[in-house]
């Protein structure tokens, strides 16, 4: 058994009892403990570690600790080119949303973000599924982020769907992949344009007169327009370009 010492950064307190928050603190660990078992351990999901250093130097989660060692961690967060993480941002975001993230996954399918949803998962099936198409996982499951098969996810803190949005942007610097409208919303199919003439059995009357540009889903045969609907999405995804306001976090 060794006993280490755990500094925990910025939001990463979060999930520590309030005696243990923003200090350094010695814990006693398992013999041949890794990083990743300690810090799971506090409560801490592994997938929310963005930078580790054990010693004043970067380190991996399967470091084993090592009497007298000092571990301070970082959240995951956007940071320059120069700074060392744990996992490099993925060629493409693709996610998982777990059953209670079924408003953020219809935002992340708006703002263009393949994002993969049903509220009949259970947890195994996520992690099975994560892991085989290089999805994302969102929960606010910390005992599901802390299976070894979840290679990358995000712990959720907001409860609403907007502010759960502003704070996956934030954490990931999604704004610059933004390509919106491009999936349906309730199948996340790719969305094809639709001509009027072929849109026009499809659509209310009053809809078939104003509206001449059209996109249809190939899955669940809807028809998508630029209506009052599209408008509020439309402020939504320009909400997510802006920079954030100055305040707290939904809790």
């Amino acid at each position: 058994m060794a006993t280490a010492t755990f500094r925990f950064h910025d939001e990463l307190n979060a999930f520590l009892a309030h005696t243990l928050r923003d200090r350094a603190f010695a814990r006693a660990c398992a013999r041949d403990a890794t990083v990743k078992h300690a810090i799971e351990a506090l409560g801490i999901p592994h997938t929310e570690i963005g930078r580790l250093h054990v010693n004043g130097a970067p380190a991996t989660l399967d470091r084993r600790l090592d009497e007298g060692d000092r571990v301070d961690a970082y959240p995951e967060r956007a940071q320059p080119a120069a700074v060392e993480r744990l996992a490099q941002p993925p060629a493409e975001w693709r996610f998982l949303a777990d059953a209670h993230l079924g408003g953020l996954a219809q935002l992340l399918r708006l703002a263009g973000f393949d994002t993969c949803y049903d509220n009949h998962y259970r947890d195994d099936e996520i992690a099975t599924l994560a892991g085989r198409e290089g999805r994302v996982v969102l929960t606010r499951d910390r005992e599901l982020l802390k299976r070894r098969a979840v290679a990358r996810g995000c712990y959720v803190h907001a409860q609403q769907p907007a502010a759960q949005l502003r704070e996956l942007f934030e954490r990931l610097d999604l704004a610059p992949h933004m390509r919106p409208f491009r999936l349906c919303l309730r199948c996340n199919a790719p969305l094809h344009p639709l001509d009027a003439a072929a849109a026009a059995p499809r659509v209310p009357d009053g809809v078939r007169q104003r509206h001449r540009r059209f996109a249809a889903c190939d899955v669940c045969r809807r028809v998508f327009w630029e209506g009052s609907h599209w408008r509020r999405m439309r402020t939504v995804v320009d909400a997510m370009r802006a920079p954030p306001a100055a305040g707290v976090r939904d809790a």
